[in-house]
């Protein structure tokens, strides 16, 4: 049997991974500045996430959401201690994709309305209502386009309120750092006025963290740089740090009744298990504290490098140069031994390192992006 063909492939076969580097079979260290997409949150295979997922298999790996789960209390009080989110819900689910379609859905229950505005660029994942209101028509099939979603620019708020004016959008759903678009940030003030136009409007504004959250922003949420109450936030990629894990927040002001949200897989055991290892790194770590440090010093060296714009914050970050970048991020792969991420702005590489990143590994890759422009 064939492998379904819809993935363009890199010839490297990591078959072994630590902290911020990747091997090959061969024995070949790989730096990553990626993270598989941003999932990577805590290192590779740190000790105690491979400690707590090895003790709670020989207890209990899975059982359904008919019974009860204690992890998940915690699980949600942990996220509601570290975000400083203690007055949301936690709904728990398995993929970002899932998360934001979970999010819409609830949106769409809140105010009785169907149609979505969503932003140029974005990405929200590729399935159902959350590859509708992702901005690319080439994974967007005919049966998803049956959802109504419309396309504004970032910071246009009198745009944004002449769609929320005729009083049929349900949701305004927006990433507070585009991540495959290119990491673009709406600015402040507009942050502020979407905000206050969705209430005006009776509007459910979703924040979709799936590779901004958990701290990968410097800020446990993105959208916490700006004073903002969501009424969902999106959760996933580095939840679980390659365990799949998603989640929604959900607003008091958002009433659950049973059969609302449902999910096979979502809150079990050891999906669980994950994310409350993940959480306990971060906080033992520091490593909120050090994406903003890291950010600091990656920026400092980029602003050597003349003609190139530096974009995103925290450890999502990205350069922007004059010219197409899949070549240089070919020669990166295979010449320097450094996997970094594109976007659908073709002239951007992205750099979604694990957290626990090092200044010598920025100088790493600054060295050998030099050799080779």
């Amino acid at each position: 049997m064939k492998l379904f063909d819809v993935y363009p492939l890199y010839e490297v076969c990591p078959v072994k991974a630590k902290d911020v580097h990747v091997y090959d079979a061969g024995g070949t260290e790989y730096l990553d500045l990626y993270g598989g997409h941003a999932v990577i949150s805590v290192g590779h295979s740190h000790p105690h996430y491979v400690n707590r997922i090895q003790e709670q298999l020989h207890n209990i790996a899975f059982y359904s959401n008919a019974v009860e789960n204690p992890l998940q209390q915690q699980l949600a009080d942990e996220i509601g201690l570290q975000s400083c989110l203690h007055e949301y819900q936690l709904f728990l689910c398995s993929s970002g994709a899932e998360a934001n379609e979970n999010a819409l859905k609830l949106a769409s229950f809140y105010n009785g309305k169907k149609r979505v505005v969503a932003f140029k660029n974005a990405f929200h994942g590729r399935t159902s209502a959350a590859v509708a209101t992702t901005d690319n028509q080439a994974i967007n099939a005919p049966l998803n386009q049956q959802q109504e979603v419309t396309f504004i620019p970032f910071n246009d708020a009198a745009a944004l309120e002449q769609e929320l004016q005729k009083g049929d959008v349900c949701a305004v759903i927006f990433e507070p750092i585009q991540g495959v678009g290119g990491l673009d940030i709406p600015e402040d003030d507009f942050v502020l006025a979407m905000e206050k136009l969705c209430y005006q409007y009776d509007t459910a504004l979703i924040a979709d963290e799936v590779q901004s959250g958990f701290s990968r922003s410097g800020t446990f949420f993105a959208f916490q740089k700006n004073n903002i109450k969501p009424h969902v936030i999106s959760m996933a990629k580095g939840m679980g740090n390659g365990f799949p894990i998603g989640g929604i927040l959900v607003h008091p002001d958002i009433k659950p009744k049973y059969g609302m949200l449902g999910t096979t897989f979502g809150g079990n055991h050891l999906a669980c298990t994950a994310s409350l290892a993940v959480l306990e790194i971060l906080k033992k770590e520091k490593l909120q504290l050090h994406a903003q440090e890291m950010e600091g010093y990656f920026r400092s060296c980029a602003e050597k490098i003349e003609g190139v714009k530096i974009k995103g914050r925290g450890l999502m970050l990205g350069l922007e140069f004059d010219y197409e970048v899949a070549p240089l991020r070919k020669r990166l792969i295979y010449e320097k031994k450094i996997f970094t991420g594109g976007s659908s702005n073709k002239n951007v590489i992205r750099i979604l390192p694990p957290l626990t990143v090092k200044k010598s590994h920025f100088d790493q890759f600054f060295d050998a992006l030099e050799a080779l422009l």
